[in-house]
């Protein structure tokens, strides 16, 4: 890559489409773009075939059952299905917990549901993102029906423990949602994914924007879920509307590619990330966000004292990293997260999210790490000014 290309360290926000779910997709656009609802001939066949084989890979992507794959839009809507459809679902428990780190789309739902009626509870983070595990168990009670919690947060990466949480939970008979779209395909599945339902999303790991889906996992006493909109039956009767095929296929490509080279990506991402880390320590009053010891291993969240905010991005004109999440980015109010996490307003707004990826190189980090220190030297230098 020339020295002046734009560096690509935004991969939280999303991700460009593999050329190999490309690939994938195309021919569904024009040769074999059946309905996969047409059960009558052999176009809608053909793309019934490719919808279920999609759902498999993305099941396997959280050791899931293919049949507890919900297709929807994207994380954001899986999350609103979770958390409206288990909540008005549930007759007799009209409590909700979840933390006050969550993404907006977890957040606005519940603050939507208190308006309907139930209570919310947010249970706040230690200052390393983590929940406090004995806070968390007294907030759950006799009316609690479900506890929304992140694997993996979208801010500062830190994976929450999700085995402990659901093992509380479960033993109180609650259920548990994940909203997964960060985690999913950057960490192993099995024990990582728990939780009873689980939201993922396809531009987060290198497939197309549009599409994701909420895993229903089949447990006795069978969950739940009352839909959001209605007409068609399609998914189960959850999420009714025509299959967007492509989308579905290159979402199910994407989560194939991820779960095959997961064991060489996490530990060059890793590689990558303490690189990072390592070249921007020499700068004084730099602040690093959320446990290092858990987290996801392409994620760095740092900020740096004595500077202005808003100022710092737009330095980094040649490096795309971001403030926090994408979707609050329109905002000039701090980070929610980070306030979760008890960093004052001025080191939030002087903070930047850094997302590596599968294009990420050496040298684009150590450009980039040279970047930020210069910008960061450059700003307090004219600060101290005047």
């Amino acid at each position: 890559m020339p020295e002046s290309a734009p560096i690509y360290l935004d991969y939280h926000a999303t991700t460009p489409v593999d050329e190999r779910v490309v690939a994938a997709m195309l021919p569904f656009f024009t040769e074999r773009f059946g309905n996969a609802a047409s059960r009558q001939h052999a176009f809608g066949w053909e793309a019934s075939k490719a919808v279920e084989r999609a759902r498999k890979q993305v099941a396997a992507l959280v050791d899931a059952r293919p049949a507890e794959v919900v297709f929807t839009s994207g994380a954001t809507e899986a999350n609103n299905l979770a958390l409206f459809g288990v909540m008005r679902a549930a007759a007799d428990r009209r409590h909700l917990v979840t933390l006050t780190s969550e993404h907006r789309s977890v957040l606005d739902p519940a603050s939507a549901l208190e308006t309907e009626g139930f209570a919310v509870t947010r249970v706040p983070v230690r200052a390393d993102g983590l929940v406090d595990l004995d806070v968390l168990a007294r907030a759950l009670g006799p009316e609690t029906a479900l506890v929304s919690v992140m694997t993996a947060n979208n801010e500062v990466g830190v994976l929450q423990p999700l085995d402990a949480i659901a093992g509380l939970a479960h033993d109180r008979g609650i259920l548990v949602h994940s909203d997964a779209a960060q985690a999913a395909g950057k960490v192993p599945a099995g024990s990582t994914f728990p939780a009873d339902l689980i939201s993922l999303s396809g531009h987060k790991i290198y497939g197309p924007k549009g599409v994701g889906a909420l895993v229903v996992r089949r447990r006795t006493p069978r969950i739940g879920l009352a839909p959001l909109l209605h007409g068609g039956g399609h998914e189960q009767g959850l999420r009714p509307g025509t299959l967007d095929v492509p989308a579905i296929v290159g979402f199910g490509a994407a989560a194939d590619l991820c779960f095959r080279e997961l064991d060489l990506e996490v530990p060059r991402l890793l590689d990558l990330r303490t690189r990072l880390v390592e070249a921007l320590a020499g700068l004084p009053g730099r602040h690093v966000h959320g446990s290092l010891d858990r987290r996801l291993a392409n994620n760095l969240n740092v900020g740096f004292d004595g500077i202005h905010g808003d100022q710092l991005l737009l330095g980094l004109t040649d490096v795309a990293v971001s403030s926090g999440a994408a979707c609050a980015s329109a905002t000039a109010r701090p980070s929610h997260v980070l306030k979760a996490l008890g960093v004052p307003d001025d080191l939030a707004r002087a903070s930047i999210r850094i997302g590596l990826g599968r294009w990420t190189t050496e040298a684009e980090v150590d450009r980039a790490a040279e970047r930020i220190r210069g910008v960061v030297t450059e700003l307090r230098a004219r600060r101290a000014a005047g």
